[in-house]
């Protein structure tokens, strides 16, 4: 690119334009630091592999969701899906607004949406478990926002683990952040996450995706691929019939419309996180109490706690922080 077209700018400069579109959380990250260090070695996903050119700097963008639906304690609400969905389109929105921005200084950039996937990894098996093109939870941490929690979710000092995430990859040569160095998360001495899990997912700094993608996106591409598969399975033309007009035809045809379900759904350990500012003042009075819990989940925190940073941590630790002695 030729200097000339290009104006002089700075990291403050860009976070005010992304705040005054609409994020309320931005930070960069070196993407040099993530090449080097991917967060799963065996399948690393790097700013690199995307763009040759225009990866120099990874804006991370977080817009909050709204606590109101935190509110709500089931689950499997999909008002809550829907809610998250029009987040995320706001979230989209900010971020191409900022591309558009940041090209008009001379740097060319491009969006990387927290529901991006590749398809061209995909094997044919609908309980395969899709990543991103990039972990945001891990970009976020190396632009500074915060660090992970016991299930590997992005916590922030002020909204915790409620927010959505987008990724902006860009030329622009301007200040990466540092990474926060002592965890956010108390990890099996609080638990609250593994906890509240309706599918039981959580493990000590890991998660076991494919098992919590039944949940994260009840009515995601496998939940359409099962349905369709029972129609075509069944014989009798009147019950295919009913089939098709069922209830679950119907949230999957809602989801296809707008998302909702199929890249929303739980969010119940980002609820009763007690990590953010915004916890005590507007969730702790409806979301203190967690009716999941058990006495297995309690037995499970406790062989925890006999080894805190047993589990994944050692792999995970860059981005979890340092853990609190006491």
């Amino acid at each position: 690119m030729v200097a000339v077209f290009q104006s002089p700018i700075s990291a403050e400069e860009v976070k005010a334009q992304a705040i005054s579109l609409g994020a309320d959380l931005v930070g960069v990250a070196d993407a040099q630091a993530m090449n080097d260090h991917p967060p799963y070695a065996a399948d690393p996903r790097r700013p690199s592999d995307i763009s040759d050119y225009d990866a120099d700097r990874v804006i991370v963008l977080a817009r909050r969701i709204n606590l109101g639906t935190s509110r709500i304690a089931k689950w499997d609400e999909r008002h809550k899906y829907y809610n998250d969905e029009l987040t995320i389109t706001a979230l989209e929105e900010t971020a191409l607004e900022l591309v558009l921005w940041l090209e008009k200084q001379g740097y060319p950039a491009l969006i990387v949406p927290p529901t991006h996937v590749d398809p061209w990894r995909y094997d044919g098996n609908p309980d395969q478990h899709l990543a991103p093109l990039l972990s945001l939870d891990h970009a976020a941490v190396e632009a500074g926002l915060g660090t992970l929690g016991l299930n590997l979710q992005l916590l922030t000092p002020e909204y915790g683990p409620r927010v959505m995430l987008s990724a902006v990859l860009t030329s622009a040569p301007i200040e990466p952040d540092k990474r926060m160095e002592r965890a956010l998360c108390q990890g099996p001495k609080c638990g609250r996450c593994l906890s509240s899990c309706p599918g039981d997912v959580i493990g000590q700094w890991e998660r076991d995706w494919p098992a919590c993608d039944k949940y994260r996106k009840p009515h995601g591409f496998k939940k359409l691929t099962d349905f369709l598969g029972e129609v075509i399975d069944t014989k009798d033309t009147q019950i295919q019939k009913e089939m098709i007009r069922s209830e679950d035809s119907f949230n999957l045809w809602q989801s296809i419309l707008r998302g909702a379900g199929a890249v929303t759904g739980c969010r119940r350990c980002q609820d009763v996180c007690p990590v953010g500012q915004d916890y005590e003042s507007l969730l702790k009075d409806v979301l203190d109490l967690i009716p999941e819990d058990s006495a297995k989940k309690q037995s499970s925190l406790a062989r925890m706690l006999e080894a805190v940073t047993a589990g994944d941590y050692e792999n995970q630790s860059r981005w979890i922080g340092k853990l609190d002695e006491n």
